[in-house]
């Protein structure tokens, strides 16, 4: 979500985010996603969380068929292109300053016949809410976006909008700090929140309204 412009030189670890193109073989489609570290930082890049997440769903976590899903903090739109693959009707969403660069990507990598699935729009957390209906959506998605503490309360409203009491909502991230446990805490007062098993560094929520 944060859009923070980084020098290239600044961490050798984050070679891969340089290069203009990323790509994955997910739901038996070749994503070819477009990345622009040096205009957009980390909201242009493919971070880990949104491989996991996307797995998760290739994997049949949640059946999808039918299911009328959001993206948060989309970024390179991964999470959701893979979602409408698998044939969820998905609203795709991050800030305005980087929804040209997600539509892009969105409209490279799905057929024709699918993109009427998946729609683009402005979200920032806690503002512009009354646009989506309440309780709108049956699964909610979200890769590494636990990370900016100032952004805890309106992402928690927002996740409150967002769900019914039949929503699940699906969050990938690493938990890097102890702010990231906070907010987890703060998940927990108004959602139950289960971790699921992963082999890897990304940690994987599921969770439903209390």
């Amino acid at each position: 979500m944060a859009l923070v412009p980084y020098e290239e030189t600044a961490l050798m670890g984050l070679q891969k985010f340089h290069k203009p193109l990323a790509t994955f073989s997910f739901a038996n489609h070749t994503i070819q996603i477009r990345q622009d570290w040096r205009q957009l930082g980390v909201a242009a890049v493919v971070w880990d969380a949104a491989v996991v997440l996307s797995t998760y769903l290739e994997m049949g976590a949640v059946e999808l068929r039918g299911c009328s899903a959001v993206e948060l903090g989309a970024g390179t739109g991964l999470v959701g292109i893979v979602a409408a693959l698998l044939g969820a009707h998905v609203t795709i969403t991050d800030r305005k300053v980087a929804l040209e660069f997600l539509k892009s990507n969105v409209q490279a990598n799905l057929p024709l016949h699918i993109q009427s699935k998946a729609v683009v729009k402005e979200l920032t957390w806690g503002q512009n809410l009354e646009s989506f209906s309440p309780g709108e959506f049956d699964l909610i998605l979200g890769a590494d976006i636990i990370y900016l503490e100032e952004t805890f309360t309106d992402l928690l409203q927002t996740l409150e909008h967002l769900s019914s009491n039949q929503s699940v909502i699906l969050l990938a991230c690493r938990i890097r700090y102890e702010r990231d446990n906070n907010f987890l805490v703060m998940l927990k007062r108004q959602f139950t929140v289960v971790g699921v098993p992963s082999p890897s560094l990304v940690n994987v929520f599921k969770m439903w309204r209390n």
